[in-house]
C-alpha cells in the first residue's frame, strides 16, 4: 500500500467501492467487479442480517474480507467472520482490516465445512462455490476445481443451514438456492433475483 494510500482518512474508505479496493495491491483490485461485493450491497445484507445489532455472522468463502470489513464497519456492535481457504486472501483480509482498526471482525483460514454453525447466528453467501463449474471466472489456480466439489460444498452448506435453529437468516448472492433447505423462506429478492433473503421457519 502507497504512503498516500495509507495516509488516506479512514472515513473515506467506504465512500466507494474504487476507494475502499485502494487497501489492496493492483492483482486483488482486479479481481474486485467479478468477485467482491459491492458496498451498496453490503448496506442491504447488514441491516437484516443485524436486527438486534449484536449477532455473530458469518461469511462464507470471504476471500479478501471486503463484505466483513464494510459490514463491521456499518454495525459496529456485531461481530463479523470470514472463513476462507486460500491463506495469501486471508492474509490480504487482515492486512485492511488492520489498516482499519476494525476490531470486530476476524478471518479464519481454512473450509467452512469444518466449521460449527452453531458458533454463529446468521449467515452471508456470495457464491463462492460457481469457480467450480466449467467456463467461470476463477481468482487463481491454486485450489482444485470441479463439478463435484460444487455438488459436496452445496450438500455440505445445506446440511449445516438444515442444523440451524428457527430464526436463522440467510443472505446469498448470486446463488441458485441449492444450499438452501426448504424450511428457509424466502422473504425478499432484489437485484432481479441475484439477492435473496432467507430466515429458517
Amino acid at each position: 500500500m502507497s504512503s498516500a494510500v495509507a495516509s488516506q482518512n479512514e472515513n473515506n474508505w467506504f465512500e466507494t467501492d474504487a476507494q475502499f479496493h485502494n487497501l489492496y495491491p493492483l492483482s486483488i483490485r482486479l479481481l474486485a467487479v467479478r468477485h467482491w461485493t459491492p458496498l451498496h450491497v453490503t448496506q442491504r445484507v447488514v441491516q437484516y442480517l443485524t436486527p438486534v445489532g449484536n449477532e455473530n455472522i458469518l461469511d462464507i468463502g470471504s476471500g479478501v474480507g471486503k463484505f466483513c470489513m464494510a459490514a463491521a464497519n456499518s454495525a459496529p456492535s456485531a461481530f463479523f467472520f470470514g472463513v476462507e481457504q486460500r491463506n495469501d486472501l486471508v492474509k490480504h483480509a487482515d492486512a485492511a482490516s488492520k489498516a482499519l482498526g476494525l476490531s470486530n471482525i476476524r478471518f479464519i483460514h481454512g473450509n467452512f465445512t469444518q466449521l460449527d454453525f452453531k458458533l454463529f447466528d446468521h449467515f452471508y453467501f456470495y457464491n463462492s462455490f460457481y469457480e467450480n463449474l466449467i467456463d467461470t471466472d476463477k481468482i487463481d489456480d491454486r485450489i482444485d476445481y470441479s463439478v463435484e466439489l460444487y455438488n459436496y460444498y452445496n450438500r455440505q452448506l445445506y446440511n449445516k443451514l438444515k442444523e440451524m435453529p428457527s430464526g436463522t437468516r440467510v443472505v446469498t448472492f448470486h446463488s441458485l438456492g441449492e444450499e438452501i433447505p426448504s424450511d428457509y423462506h424466502l422473504v425478499e429478492a432484489q437485484m432481479n433475483d441475484l439477492l435473496k433473503f432467507w430466515i429458517k421457519k
